[in-house]
């Protein structure tokens, strides 16, 4: 695997829901060729109409080139000669341990398997493999063909720089993890701020909607240019991070110890579902995706212009 995309074999997408078709895009989008497999053949059928929309939407932030997408009759020809397989199974460790295993059985000795796991860890997966040192986690967030965001965890240094220069000439923002933790980074950071979302929800404290706006209309829009640490530390006024912590992290502690471990079990889940139907309208699924979609490419037009 070359750092850049200079080099024009092809790449790999197993896996052809949604993750894999936000892949097909941005790997396209670059103009790489790509070739596609899944094993439900109407998934895999499908592709080329879902990219094609993804396209349009990235076609607002970036250069789009023609790249073109094969759809591949089976995990061999999708693989052999690939020097990338962007992995999107199930998260399933088994599962993903038996496709990693047909991958190196079919694909070259130097093909780097890239894993979009979202909370696997990257010993647990490569455990059975037979070079555990092609395997890489590169989990994007989604919807992928709009977020740079791409998290890099593998033991090896140098697969790391290649990888990291790779997804950044995709148009990607690429992090490292020093090393794995379940869920990586911004899945937990995720998971931490929904759970106490829950939580609110559980205690009576305000609606689901109402939860909502205050994450959007409050830190929401903060967070989308700069992150946590940095708003803490602009908390601080003059004196910064160090004034912050000496004058509130105490009251930052004791906040701490007031959050919540909701359970999901089935009341939460019934008044979490009546809460988002309520706040959803009506409007479908992919309604609402495309009302995120369009606001997010007007975000990220104007983080670029704002934001150095």
């Amino acid at each position: 695997m070359t750092g850049g995309l200079d080099d024009r074999a092809p790449v790999a997408i197993v896996g052809a829901g949604l993750i894999g078709a936000g892949w097909a895009a941005v790997f396209t989008a670059a103009g790489l060729e790509v070739r596609a497999f899944d094993p439900e053949p109407a998934r895999l059928a499908s592709l080329r109409a879902r990219v094609r929309p993804l396209r349009t939407a990235l076609k607002k932030l970036q250069p789009v080139r023609r790249g073109r997408l094969v759809l591949a009759t089976s995990l061999v020809e999708a693989v052999g000669g690939a020097r990338l397989v962007q992995e999107n199974a199930p998260e399933k460790l088994a599962v993903k341990r038996a496709l990693f295993a047909a991958i190196e059985a079919a694909a070259d000795p130097a093909t780097v398997i890239a894993s979009s796991t979202s909370a696997l860890l990257w010993s647990d997966m490569a455990l059975e493999m037979s070079r555990p040192e092609r395997l890489l986690v590169a989990h994007p967030f989604n919807p992928v063909h709009l977020i740079p965001l791409v998290e890099l965890f593998t033991p090896d240094p140098a697969l790391a720089a290649h990888a990291e220069a790779f997804y950044t000439a995709l148009g990607k923002r690429p992090v490292r993890l020093r090393r794995e933790m379940p869920g990586h980074i911004a899945g937990r950071l995720a998971a931490a701020l929904w759970r106490e979302a829950v939580h609110l929800v559980g205690e009576g404290v305000a609606s689901v909607a109402d939860i909502d706006a205050a994450l959007v209309e409050g830190p929401g829009l903060r967070w989308a240019v700069q992150g946590a640490h940095l708003s803490y530390h602009l908390g601080g006024g003059a004196g910064g991070i160090a004034d912050y912590l000496d004058h509130l992290g105490p009251s930052q502690e004791r906040r701490w110890a007031t959050l919540g471990q909701p359970r999901l079990d089935g009341e939460m889940r019934d008044r979490l579902t009546e809460g988002v139907d309520e706040e959803a309208g009506g409007r479908s699924v992919a309604e609402l995706e495309a009302e995120r979609d369009a606001a997010l490419v007007e975000l990220m037009r104007a983080r670029r212009k704002a934001v150095r």
